[in-house]
């Protein structure tokens, strides 16, 4: 079933879920099921007789209350991603506010993540990632393999805003958690079971049990699968599908009211899905290519290296109860990933912009904190290390302009990173709270960075029979310190235990880097002749970015607990922003693509956010979010015709939409002595840039996703069955792209050539490529739990 073939199924999925509403309150009784749309940073779940439902969290790395925690942080319970058919990560994107995650373009497993404004999309090594991502408390070091399918969840928590007094690894814009779960201390056996459009096939099956009264043991194993939602016309591949085997396995000691906690674990993903290919906004401007009707099609031609990701690991996390007040808790990991992608820009048959590249990436991190838990006083000193290797490799492929033209480059850029950091708060009587604390940073970055033209065929590394063309661009070999200091406070009042007033304060850094594609025979000398080595170390490296956030916030459950909202309010003055880039550009007489990165200058990022829900009785709840944030350049400094320019007002911050908004209505009722849960979401973003300089082509207009899913739960929740859409109405939304055509580097305008297009700047076929989000899809869950 193709996405041109859904539209009565969705509409009949659509209709059912919606059609619960009418159903009158007098045919309902008092049992409810517990609501499970996306909840807000408050204080209570809607309760269920008998249970707890507290929201507990762990933003300040110790269990508390979500409305306690003076951070604006929205937490999922697995239960609630399960509710809505999450299928992976980004999908948190679209009901938490001023936050966009998506897969980076041309790829499947390559995580894009931004946080109010701040954030990161160039995967290559040298450029550090604006949000921290973390897997059970490990950071991932590199966005490869980030996109983490949702299975075998407890939760994940997403803290807006700098993280660096609680956290193993500084963060600038803030963090993504993504927590599995723990061992129960029995046996436990869950299997899920899905089948949807697009041929989507997947199976999860989890298990543990215990081998005495203080060990465990268990595991998950699952294939995740789909077809394409379009082709490659060229290679006859399926464009967008899915094809991934991935599994964890865990051993656990004590916890459960033991005084020692130790986990090890295991992951493993291997995703063998095909390469993902760009759609052509505008024909071929040297062969006449048409454009494609069908916007997941291509045409790419390029096949080597064959696609191809692996990613592994292992961690432990130890805790250990000293005293009543006193805890130790250790964090260490070791992480690898390895991926192969042939990236064809121009999505053309011809090798007009062909992009094969390799990414390895290895990191070792070690964490330690001592927790205190006094009366009033609580506290948090840590330690971190982490020792991280991101090589990339890749050729630049443009044999239409001349024969076999490429250029190869190596970047291998390490990370060796020491922080220590604390965290205190006080309780000046019952309901005001003081925080304080600081980080201080100490980052060496190293890069070694080769790049070699090549003339009749591509580089060796991938195959290619071209034989070297004069010296290197770039033979660089260098590393730099970045130092820095960054603290953090904030004050919580709470007239009563159901509301909380805050306001904080909070500086974020990160560290400076090498730009891998730059190119050091480019570097402008002090005087004529070769640039020096200290030079090239300029023209190359950038300085480190920081940013100044302020916050005040509101946290309440109101009406006994009936209605629950946050709210927060921030303003954040961001310098040395990090902004890397890719123009054509001539090297050694021939046309070539270069790296450029820029310290923009100054930012000011300003906005609400609001989150909400509320139980109407009767089996019915609403909840939601809303995001507004004005986003704006002060100061953007570039080189035109060998002048520094300010050209802010013609620029945009990439990644940021105005607005981001979701509305989620559900209705629970008793069926037999199950329960049937039905619910709607719809989604919002305003125009998002994919780039600071705006681009008509390839910009995405505001658009509305709704979803919808109907789930029967049987008595003792041994059994369910969920139908689940996404996308219903089907909308075709862009999340990145490439372009290589000419611009006026003032105000970013695209001029057009004599036939009416963009005039390219790079291969005489001009690449102006754009990547979608997912069509419609609709799918039936099984689970069984024993």
């Amino acid at each position: 079933m193709t996405h041109r073939t859904n539209r009565l199924f969705a509409g009949l999925l659509v209709g059912t879920a919606l059609g619960g509403f009418a159903i009158p309150a007098a045919a309902q009784t008092t049992s409810q099921a517990v609501p499970v749309e996306p909840g807000p940073n408050a204080n209570e779940q809607p309760e269920e007789p008998g249970v707890d439902n507290t929201i507990i969290v762990t933003a300040r790395r110790r269990e508390e209350r979500l409305v306690d925690v003076p951070i604006a942080v929205t937490s999922l319970s697995g239960d609630q991603l399960e509710k809505a058919g999450a299928l992976d990560i980004t999908d948190v994107g679209q009901v938490v506010p001023n936050v966009t995650l998506e897969a980076s373009r041309a790829t499947n497993s390559t995580l894009s993540a931004f946080i109010r404004g701040i954030g990161q999309q160039d995967p290559v090594s040298g450029f550090e990632q604006g949000v921290g991502i973390y897997l059970d408390d490990v950071y991932l070091n590199r966005p490869q393999a980030a996109v983490l399918d949702i299975y075998d969840v407890e939760r994940i928590e997403v803290l807006r805003g700098p993280q660096g007094t609680l956290y193993g690894r500084n963060t600038i814009g803030g963090a993504v958690k993504y927590v599995t779960r723990r061992m129960p201390q029995d046996f436990a056996l869950k299997a899920r079971a899905t089948y949807g459009t697009y041929d989507q096939a997947e199976g999860v099956v989890t298990a543990s049990a215990p081998l005495n009264d203080i060990i465990r043991v268990g595991g998950s194993i699952a294939r995740l699968s789909r077809g394409g939602f379009g082709e490659n016309l060229t290679t006859g591949l399926e464009n967008y599908n899915k094809d991934i085997w991935a599994g964890r396995l865990s051993m656990e000691m004590g916890g459960y009211g033991e005084p020692v906690f130790l986990r090890i674990t295991g992951d493993y993903t291997k995703d063998n899905s095909n390469p993902r290919g760009g759609h052509r906004l505008i024909p071929g401007l040297r062969s006449g290519a048409p454009v494609l009707e069908d916007v997941y099609d291509t045409r790419g031609g390029l096949t080597d290296p064959q696609q191809e990701v692996e990613s592994y690991g292992l961690a432990m996390n130890a805790e250990i109860m000293v005293s009543d007040t006193v805890t130790l808790r250790s964090i260490s990991a070791w992480r690898k990933d390895d991926s192969f992608s042939p990236i064809d820009f121009d999505a053309l048959p011809a090798v007009d912009l062909d992009v094969p590249g390799a990414y390895f990436n290895e990191q070792i991190s070690q964490e330690f904190q001592v927790l205190y838990d006094n009366g009033p006083l609580n506290g948090l000193l840590g330690f971190y290390y982490l020792d991280a290797k991101a090589d990339t490799l890749f050729d630049v492929r443009i044999f239409t302009t001349f024969n076999g033209l490429t250029a190869f480059t190596r970047a291998d850029v390490d990370t060796e990173t020491y922080a220590i950091f604390g965290d205190l708060t006080y309780d000046i009587g019952d309901r005001l709270s003081v925080s304080l604390g600081g980080r201080y940073t100490w980052d060496e970055r190293r890069a070694d960075i080769l790049r070699q033209n090549y003339l009749g065929g591509g580089s060796p590394f991938f195959g290619g029979a071209g034989i070297p063309f004069g010296a290197p661009s770039t033979n660089f070999d260098g590393s730099r310190e970045f130092k820095k200091f960054t603290p953090r406070a904030s004050v919580s009042f709470m007239p009563t235990p159901d509301h909380n007033l805050y306001a904080s304060y909070s500086k974020g850094f990160k560290g400076g880097g090498f730009d891998p594609r730059g190119v050091g025979a480019n570097a402008p000398a002090a005087i004529p002749g070769r640039p020096t080595d200290a030079e090239i170390t300029d023209f190359l490296s950038f300085a480190p970015e920081q940013v100044d956030s302020y916050e005040i916030g509101y946290k309440g459950s109101l009406m006994g607990g009936m209605v629950n909202v946050a709210a927060a309010a921030f303003y954040a003055d961001y310098t040395d922003v990090q902004i890397p880039g890719s123009v054509a550009c001539t090297v050694a007489g021939l046309p070539s693509f270069c790296g450029v990165v820029s310290n923009a200058g100054a930012a000011t990022f300003k906005g609400l956010e609001l989150e909400a829900s509320a139980r109407l009785g009767g089996g019915f709840n609403l909840s939601g979010s809303l995001g507004y944030i004005d986003a704006q350049y002060d100061e953007y400094i570039t080189n035109i015709a060998n002048t520094p320019t300010d050209v802010s007002e013609f620029r945009e911050v990439q990644n940021t939409p105005k607005f981001t908004g979701s509305a989620t209505a559900s209705y629970s009722m008793p069926v037999g002595a199950g329960d049937l849960y039905l619910g709607t979401t719809v989604s919002y973003r305003s125009k998002t840039y994919q780039f600071e300089i705006p681009n008509p082509y390839i910009d995405q207009d505001g658009y509305a996703l709704v979803d919808a899913s109907v789930v029967y739960t049987a008595p003792g929740d041994r059994f369910s069955i969920g139908v689940y859409g996404k996308n219903l109405f089907d909308k075709e939304y862009k999340t990145s792209g490439y372009t290589f055509v000419a611009a006026d580097p003032r105000t970013g305008a695209i001029p057009l050539g004599a036939n009416g297009f963009p005039i390219p700047t790079l291969g005489p076929e001009g690449t102006l490529t754009a990547f979608y989000g997912n069509p419609r899809q609709v799918f039936a869950t099984a689970t069984f739990k024993y």
